[in-house]
């Protein structure tokens, strides 16, 4: 066999996003996801954590600092080799009233605003509201996000 790309090892990457600082985003208790408001402005080279967040979204049916994210997974070699996917189940607010929520952030349940790490934001495009209803953030069925390590 000869080389022939320049890439990450597959394995050690999978560690690293599953063990980082004592959380996992395969967790079924840590890994959470918040809704914001158009207003917010993330910064993606200086938010660190969930303190940096403004304009959570709020309403009946809502808990400020969201819902855990269940059935957490990552994945190599999908969707090809040389790939990690990022995975898990769609958050939902039944019987929510919730105006105009923008994006949802994910971020790691640490202890505090100041010290939950964010992990990536995933914009709407379009705000959504809800009246009394199920307000469902629905998944890519490809995942969350895919991560291509080899060149």
């Amino acid at each position: 066999m000869s080389i022939t790309a320049s890439g990450a090892y597959s394995k050690t990457y999978e560690k690293m996003f599953i063990d980082t600082a004592a959380a996992s985003l395969e967790s079924e208790t840590v890994v959470k996801g918040l809704l914001v408001l158009d207003a917010y402005t993330p910064d993606f080279d200086v938010h660190d954590f969930r303190d940096d967040v403004t304009n959570e979204a709020s309403g009946t049916g809502y808990t400020s600092g969201g819902v855990v994210l269940t059935t957490t997974d990552i994945t190599l070699a999908a969707p090809s080799a040389g790939s990690m996917k990022y995975d898990h189940d769609d958050p939902s607010w039944s019987g929510s009233t919730i105006p105009n929520a923008m994006a949802l952030v994910e971020y790691f349940l640490v202890g505090s605003a100041g010290t939950d790490m964010l992990l990536h934001l995933l914009d709407f495009v379009t705000a959504v509201s809800t009246t009394s209803g199920l307000l469902l953030v629905q998944i890519a069925a490809g995942g969350v996000w895919n991560l291509d390590h080899v060149a």
